[in-house]
């Protein structure tokens, strides 16, 4: 075992786990685990070498790690690791999955028939992929990834939808993301200038996937860890991570790697959330703290409607009396109605909407939480 520890903590976190990915993820305990990252052996079936026009060997995935005898082995080394995985992970937890054409849609079939339940597939679509230098296909330019949670049911899992729109100008963020391949000071080399890693992924890709589906503290797994994109991201963002790697130059590689990453400060880390993440607070509360007394009128911003408020948190409008949703709509003539926007009371300097006195509410929660 190889190690980055930091803290008073279970062995296996923060830490690189050397050897076979199934085995050393029985060593974890069940529902530890609360993202995974898997990018596995893609099964590239290459033979022989690969060449440019000008006659130069392309520096082609032709590891041992890569070679499976059968579509036959390669599904039962799919479903092993993905059981091994899904034994780990929590409850509300979920698990991403890169892959190219060769691999992708058996490792979804796989997913599907042990329960997971698919939740988006995103196409990374290269700004820079490689040529097809034979000339007698498409260009590879993008790989798939899926995100699924454990089944159907799950409702719990993490999907910070508010800080990917702020990331993305305020635009829903769509499920085909467009990044570099890793070049650069990026790529990690050996001493001779010779690449680490054949499929090294970039960090743009990491970052983008922990911050949609974790939160700071969260653990993150990657079972085929490489060069430690995965834990030098999760590191970066204030997150957790234990990868599995067989290969020592790899864990040496990304140890070193691990060591030079420098966390973010804990007040950077905190996400945009909307309404729809923020605690529940019902309006009844707000009679119950004293915030609102009960007989007082609250009315729209135009006052064209007035409706009293009562003890139980109901409001009557003449012959209308329900919650401030059903009042607001019953009173306009319409069909619903968001009644924290609508209703407004009396203040010292005016009309006050009663969702400022939801989010005085929701403040107070945050500090004491």
């Amino acid at each position: 075992m190889v190690a980055v520890r930091e803290t008073d903590q279970p062995a296996w976190r923060n830490a690189v786990l050397q050897g076979d990915c199934v085995s050393e993820l029985q060593k974890l305990p069940a529902g530890s685990v609360d993202l995974v990252f898997a990018d596995p052996p893609y099964n590239l079936q290459l033979g022989g070498d690969l060449t440019r026009p000008d006659q130069s060997q392309v520096d082609a995935v032709d590891d041992d790690w890569d070679k499976f005898d059968s579509f036959n082995a390669y599904d039962d080394f799919t479903r092993a690791w993905l059981l091994a995985c899904r034994r780990v992970l929590k409850p509300d937890g979920a698990i991403w999955v890169i892959g190219s054409y060769h691999n992708i849609f058996r490792v979804g079939a796989t997913l599907q028939d042990l329960g997971f339940w698919i939740l988006n597939d995103i196409v990374w679509r290269k700004t820079n992929p490689m040529p097809n230098f034979r000339g007698r296909r498409f260009a590879n330019a993008h790989e798939t990834l899926i995100w699924a949670s454990l089944d159907q049911g799950a409702k719990g899992y993490t999907f910070n939808y508010d800080a990917l729109k702020v990331a993305n100008d305020d635009l829903q963020m769509r499920s085909d993301w467009l990044f570099p391949i890793c070049t650069g000071r990026e790529r990690l080399k050996d001493g001779e200038g010779r690449k680490v890693h054949p499929t090294q992924k970039p960090e743009a890709l990491l970052h983008r996937i922990i911050l949609a589906t974790t939160r700071p503290g969260d653990v993150v797994l990657d079972p085929f860890f490489g060069s430690g994109t995965t834990g030098a991201v999760a590191r970066r963002l204030g997150r957790d991570y234990v990868g599995v790697e067989r290969d020592p130059d790899y864990i040496a590689a990304a140890r070193k790697r691990l060591a030079a990453v420098e966390p973010a400060p804990d007040a950077a880390l905190e996400v945009a959330a909307g309404k729809k993440a923020q605690p529940r607070v019902a309006f009844g509360s707000l009679i119950e703290m004293g915030m609102i007394a009960p007989g007082a009128r609250l009315t729209d911003v135009k006052g064209r409607h007035r409706a009293e408020v009562r003890a139980d948190g109901s409001l009557r409008a003449g012959e209308h009396v329900g919650s401030i949703h059903k009042v607001g709509a019953l009173v306009q003539g319409l069909d619903a109605c968001n009644g924290w926007t609508f209703w407004h009371v009396d203040g010292d300097d005016g009309l006050v909407s009663i969702d400022a006195f939801r989010s005085d509410v929701r403040r107070q929660m945050a500090a004491t939480a």
